[in-house]
């Protein structure tokens, strides 16, 4: 079993209101959509990191005539 560790968070009570409904909708606890709800913001940060990311090499390859995977090729093997 991974290991668990207890943290004691403090929210708006309109926040807490809502996240106690989610629970109670999705019967999840609230810990459970908490944890998801981490989770989903690690994802969409790692996802707009790999975009700047992409973005920047994009343009580096732009700058050197890099447009198609021929082109890749042609830079790669002279």
């Amino acid at each position: 079993m991974p290991k668990v560790v207890k943290k004691t968070i403090s929210l708006p009570y309109e926040l807490s209101l809502e996240v106690e409904r989610m629970a109670k909708e999705e019967g999840k606890t609230v810990s459970a959509v908490i944890q998801e709800a981490l989770r989903t913001l690690s994802r969409k940060r790692l996802e707009e990191e790999f975009y700047e990311i992409q973005d920047y090499w994009s343009r580096k390859a732009r700058e050197k005539g890099i447009v198609t995977e021929e082109d890749l090729e042609r830079y790669l093997h002279g």
